[in-house]
């Protein structure tokens, strides 16, 4: 064996040896001393509870429940919502935004629902390595979670996630979905604030989103209108202002705004800053800010209810799944069939 080899496995045991000395050092949490740390503001802490939150294991769900609970004090933060295009640069301009609160005295936690793949379950996870000076500070928590094929590419406990960031003493929640589509209606239903990130002179000046995402965003920012780029952001910004024109009142009441806005220089950031605190303002004062927190949380009881039958369902693998799925992947009977059949007989008590 050469010596680069062998220094490559020394490496490796090393690593395994830290890493197995970690895990025997590592607290045995109950709900009741992992939810006193998070409150604490333990950033460990909140992210074994925001693991906690994730699993989908039924034996798990007491003690999640228990958690929550135990974190389930009213706080006063805000929490807004980013999407946009592949390339729009969401990171970039959530670490900024998130550098900004941090100097404003915010406490600033940051939940990137990263792609994972439907073949392996694994995720890329970048963000946390793409937001550098964001996640060194000692006023920021930074959490890349796996999609793992839920609805609209946000994690299925993102809503506890910002639960207990809130808990931990976060104020400001910022949430960066996956891309664009009409299923981002899922974190939509989980922020106060909305944002679609758009870029110009990415071919049609209205661009290729489908209605139902504008139509959930709380205000737009062309990104990225800068130097050369900046004339065709503004095109875009035109173009989807007067598109916007079309569309129906929201549900807040208020317009939409499109903004331009760069990374890169800062320019329009302020803008942004000065929007937020705007709709907020308005909101509070009109009643739509605690109306919607009372929907959102309607939402996130009818979600749960739906998730947690199905899985506790098909955690029993009964034999009347097996079955059907025997005759699914024969061809046999259709899919539809099959789940319908399911229900049924689950309805039954089979």
């Amino acid at each position: 064996m050469s010596a680069k080899n062998r220094e490559r496995d020394s490496a490796r045991d090393r690593a395994r040896k830290n890493a197995a000395g970690i895990i025997r050092q590592a607290p045995a949490w109950t709900p009741e001393t992992l939810a006193a740390a998070v409150t604490e503001g333990q950033r460990d802490a909140l992210a074994q509870a925001i693991t906690w939150v994730e699993s989908t294991l039924p034996e798990h769900q007491p003690r999640i429940e228990s958690l929550l609970h135990l974190t389930s004090a009213p706080h006063n933060s805000l929490r807004i919502g980013f999407t946009g295009i592949p390339g729009a640069g969401k990171s970039t301009l959530i670490e900024r935004f998130g550098l900004e609160a941090l100097r404003r005295g915010w406490r600033v936690a940051v939940l990137a629902v990263d792609p994972s793949s439907q073949r392996t379950g694994g995720s890329l996870l970048g963000d946390k390595t793409r937001m550098t000076d964001l996640s060194k500070h000692t006023d920021a928590f930074v959490r890349p979670s796996a999609a793992s094929g839920t609805l609209g590419g946000v994690a299925r406990a993102t809503s506890e996630a910002i639960q207990l960031c809130e808990a931990a003493g976060y104020n400001l929640i910022l949430v960066e979905t996956v891309g664009v589509g009409q299923s981002e209606v899922a974190v939509r239903s989980m922020v106060d604030m909305f944002c679609l990130l758009l870029i110009g002179g990415a071919g049609d000046d209205v661009q290729g989103i489908k209605r139902g995402v504008v139509e959930m965003a709380d205000f737009l920012v062309v990104h990225k209108a800068e130097q050369e780029r900046l004339a065709a952001c503004q095109d875009t910004a035109q173009a989807y202002r007067h598109a916007l024109h079309v569309f129906g009142q929201p549900p807040s009441g208020t317009p939409v705004e499109v903004l331009l806005a760069s990374s890169l220089t800062g320019e329009g950031h302020e803008a942004i800053w000065e929007h937020v605190a705007s709709l907020k303002a308005t909101w509070m004062n009109s009643g739509w800010w605690n109306e919607q927190r009372e929907l959102q949380r309607l939402d996130a009881f009818q979600r749960h209810a739906r998730q947690l039958l199905v899985e506790a369902h098909m955690h029993r693998e009964s034999e009347s799944w097996k079955r059907l799925e025997t005759e699914v992947a024969k061809g046999d009977t259709s899919p539809f069939a099959a789940a319908r059949r399911w229900v049924q007989l689950n309805a039954l008590g089979a």
